[in-house]
């Protein structure tokens, strides 16, 4: 179990150092620390979301019998991916941070971490990002070993499904990329907001439904009578794991409410939702 833990916890911070150091050295872009590091974190965020999505696809493949079919690579990558998390939560913070600098909050005109501005993005950054924040801190403490312990290497295809969530990361990533740096307007923002929207529904909201179908389907059972099959617990975890979905796809469906809207068109719809 180390041994993939140690390698995630060298490859994920790695890998953002090495993006932020060669982004700051391309004469070409000439970008501050600031924009370096923000790029960097949603880079890492991609390619953790790709190796995931791949190896939730590779398992979910491989198990024929959805119950007792094993993959080593369900094991594997779960204890990969815990370092993830945990790094993951001090990239957003270093975002936030730098985003609060720039917006003149704190510090000195050459970036100088101020104790007190460091508290206070650290407080925004907590109440901003809290229920991020608290999906990361979930995936450590609660998901990992309930993952690796409780399941007793029963419902790989299960996992595998549930890794396959990540497809979208990468096009909500490239979504807050383009809006940091003003392209709101561009085809390439409409169409990736169209591709984070599907992705986003497909694998995040409509996949539980689909674990509920490929279980009953497994037993013999109409997918209704599915949740009075299984244990209570399983039901009550599902709908925790759901509810951040669906506030997030809420978000998401704002956003692309406002970005297909006609200019000076203001409709009384539920797209003019208050932030």
């Amino acid at each position: 179990m180390l041994t993939p833990m140690v390698a995630g916890g060298v490859v994920f911070p790695g890998l953002f150092l090495l993006s932020k150091n060669t982004l700051q050295r391309l004469p070409q872009l000439r970008w501050g620390e600031a924009d370096a590091v923000i790029v960097s974190a949603r880079l890492v965020s991609s390619v953790q979301a790709v190796m995931a999505s791949t190896a939730g696809y590779i398992v979910s493949t491989s198990c024929k019998h959805i119950i007792d079919d094993q993959h080593w690579l369900s094991s594997a990558y779960t204890q990969f991916a815990v370092p993830y998390f945990i790094y993951d939560i001090y990239a957003m913070f270093l975002c936030h941070w730098h985003k609060h600098q720039v917006k003149g909050h704190g510090g000195d005109e050459a970036g100088t971490r101020a104790p007190g501005s460091t508290w206070a993005a650290a407080r925004g950054y907590l109440h901003k990002e809290f229920l991020m924040v608290l999906h990361h801190a979930v995936m450590v403490l609660v998901c990992f070993p309930l993952s690796v312990v409780w399941r007793q290497g029963k419902g790989d295809f299960f996992l595998g499904c549930l890794l396959m969530a990540e497809v979208s990361t990468p096009f909500v990533c490239l979504g807050k990329i383009l809006i940091q740096y003003k392209q709101q307007h561009t085809l390439l923002h409409k169409v990736n907001g169209a591709l984070m929207l599907l992705s986003f529904l497909c694998c995040r909201v409509l996949l539980f439904p689909y674990l509920y179908w490929a279980y009953g389907r497994h037993a013999g059972l109409p997918l209704l009578a599915v949740p009075l099959a299984i244990p209570a617990h399983v039901n009550l975890g599902a709908a925790l794991l759901l509810a951040p979905q669906l506030y997030w796809f809420f978000l998401i469906c704002r956003g692309a409410c406002r970005l297909f809207r006609p200019r000076g068109s203001r409709p009384p719809s539920p797209c003019q939702t208050q932030d």
